[in-house]
């Protein structure tokens, strides 16, 4: 019996079950009234295909029957499979030893619980299940003649349909859950049911917002988001937070962090076992990290341009004051390492030095081949999508949030449902997945451009393709020293895709390969020695090519970074302390600004500061006066 089964059978308590019975009433009540309140005024309750899901599948299907002999030899395959798996199943119940037809994939959780191999009904349910799987999918992904973005789009949607139909995700079918609700006498599914209406209820009753983990468990400053330091600088868009040293001694010029404005910052700075910032501030570093705001209607103008100006650029001249020095290391994780990249783009065609060395973390600056998030971007979705927004003035981050989950759907979906609403269980305290959970919302004509013009068209790979406050900018122009840093596994920014991106800078760019995927293969603390890492240092034309020649190490790809990176530091100076320099203090870290949560209940939350006279002298002067 596992760990999480229940060990004997547990007495339902009346009074317990009838009260459980009269909250999932009273929260019915509530996601319906919430509901209706927001369809005042005769909102269309029909549905709409703005993914273009139905018309990619009816390409399929049509090209699929169009040809009799393929379709049958689907089906032959398909019957000689459930033929062995009948045959297996006969004998193992005659008392044989047999071998599984179909097996799940290594690292595949749904069917860890023990009944799914001993339990002769349970085995043959998971066998007959995978083997329609295997086949449905292979039917789909083998039809000829569809274009790459349908073809790409009805692989996608046959995975999520293909989860979703998992017999692990229904009680009757689900060994553990099964042995829970006769455990329980049912007081799961009811617990559940309230644990349903509770997301419904957070997502005012038009959608789920799914718990992946104890919400009130953290609290940033607390117990997440603790290293010391102090904000010395905001303007409406970011705080700059710059944090206290912990060496006598640290490298002369500053390091700045540009997370992606997506999420928040302390994805670097959960705990100080696996932060990176307090890791970095370790080593000698005086490092600063934009907090961009969670913005609201009141800030749907706010441009790219303004991302950059107000944001990187911004900082750039906030550690000058604070520090003296004009010129700093950057890194830009994701999204903030797509704008570090317009940043040098943009300081290179004005003839400026801002940047000594750049390191972009998981950041793709060549989009041509963007991985499974061009299934969700092409003309007729954008256009759906700047409706939305047009609507609201912004793009609500739980939006985005879920579908950065449909592409490991089984990890950060269904495994979810079941726990929850299946189990009735509380989601456990999970630091990585309170972040995952806090997302922020994106200005409209901001998210608007940064689509369209990066991944529809690509045109920051395009000498002069995109035009920053009127300069139009060329990749092919920065000479500044450069580290990328990918991983293996990555599904939102595909390593190959990282890596034609590092071949459009001019300067000497050193290409590392981490382990696992775009969160976990960065925040890899060398304590952890979890992974490894690749590398190569000639830059090859073919990804495959620079792979092939890369010599592999164990764990860590931090301390590799590290001695690059003090490289390009400078001599040592005596610590700085945040708030000694031009820059007073402000706050303490981690600051205001990421404390606002989506979903906020008081919109004034998340209203900007008022400019005051020392925020607008820190502003960046826009062309001809920089």
């Amino acid at each position: 019996m596992s760990a999480q089964q229940p060990s004997q059978q547990q007495a339902t308590d009346p009074a317990e079950l009838a009260g459980l019975y009269a909250d999932v009433a009273r929260k019915s009540m509530d996601v319906l009234a919430q509901f209706l309140d927001r369809r005042k005024g005769g909102g269309s309750l029909g549905m709409a295909d703005e993914l273009g899901v139905a018309q990619a599948f009816f390409d399929a299907w049509s090209k699929l029957l169009a040809d009799p002999f393929k379709l049958a030899e689907v089906q032959m395959r398909l019957w000689q499979d459930y033929v062995s798996l009948m045959q297996s199943s006969w004998l193992r119940f005659m008392g044989q030893e047999t071998a599984p037809v179909a097996q799940p994939l290594k690292g595949d959780r749904r069917f860890k619980h023990e009944d799914w191999e001993r339990n002769f009904l349970y085995d043959y349910i998971k066998q007959s299940y995978l083997i329609a799987a295997k086949h449905l999918h292979q039917a789909v992904a083998g039809v000829e003649g569809l274009d790459q973005k349908t073809a790409k789009k009805v692989d996608f949607y046959t995975r999520q349909y293909i989860d979703a139909l998992s017999p692990s995700n229904f009680v009757l079918t689900n060994p553990e859950v099964m042995r829970e609700t006769v455990a329980t006498g049912g007081k799961n599914l009811v617990k559940g049911l309230s644990n349903l209406l509770d997301d419904l209820s957070r997502g005012n009753g038009e959608q789920i917002r799914l718990r992946m983990t104890d919400e009130n468990a953290f609290k940033l400053g607390l117990n997440i988001a603790t290293t010391p330091g102090k904000v010395v600088y905001q303007n409406e868009l970011m705080q700059l937070i710059q944090y206290d040293p912990t060496t006598p001694d640290v490298y002369r010029r500053p390091l700045l962090i540009i997370p992606p404005w997506i999420n928040k910052y302390y994805i670097l700075d959960l705990r100080e076992n696996n932060s990176f910032i307090k890791w970095a501030v370790d080593q000698g570093q005086t490092v600063f990290v934009i907090s961009w705001v969670n913005p609201d209607e009141r800030l749907a103008h706010k441009r790219f341009e303004d991302y950059l100006f107000e944001g990187a650029l911004a900082a750039l001249d906030g550690i000058e004051k604070a520090t003296g020095e004009r010129q700093v290391n950057v890194i830009g994780y994701c999204l903030g390492g797509t704008l570090l990249a317009c940043a040098l783009a943009y300081l290179a065609t004005k003839g400026e030095q801002r940047i000594s060395a750049a390191t972009f973390f998981v950041t793709m600056i060549d989009f041509a081949e963007a991985g499974e998030l061009e299934v969700f971007i092409d003309e007729k979705q954008l256009e759906a999508l700047e409706k939305r927004m047009e609507q609201r003035g912004y793009l609500e981050g739980a939006e985005m949030a879920t579908t950065f989950n449909m592409l490991r759907a089984n990890d950060l979906i269904w495994t979810f449902v079941v726990n929850n609403y299946l189990l009735g269980r509380d989601p456990f305290p999970f630091d990585l997945l309170y972040w995952n959970s806090d997302s922020t919302r994106m200005p409209a004509t901001m998210h608007s451009f940064y689509l369209r013009n990066m991944y529809l068209r690509n045109l920051l790979t395009k000498p002069g393709g995109i035009e920053l406050d009127g300069l139009p900018v060329d990749l092919s122009q920065v000479k500044t020293p450069a580290y990328f840093i990918s991983t293996l596994e990555d599904h939102i920014a595909p390593w190959r895709s990282t890596y034609a991106g590092a071949q459009l800078l001019k300067g000497p760019v050193r290409f590392v390969l981490g382990g696992s995927g775009h969160i976990a293969g960065i925040i890899n603390h060398p304590s952890a020695k979890k992974y490894c890492y690749w590398t190569n240092e000639k830059l090859a034309a073919d990804p495959e090519d620079w792979l092939s020649g890369a010599s592999q190490h164990p764990g860590s790809w931090w301390p590799d970074w590290g001695k690059w990176i003090a490289g390009h530091g400078g001599e040592k100076v005596p610590a700085r302390v945040p708030g000694t320099g031009q820059l007073n203090s402000i706050e303490d870290a981690p600051g205001a600004y990421v404390k606002v949560h989506v979903g906020s209940k008081q919109a004034s939350e998340s209203a900007p500061p008022p400019p005051d006279e020392r925020r607008q002298k820190a502003r960046p002067a826009r062309r001809g006066g920089r």
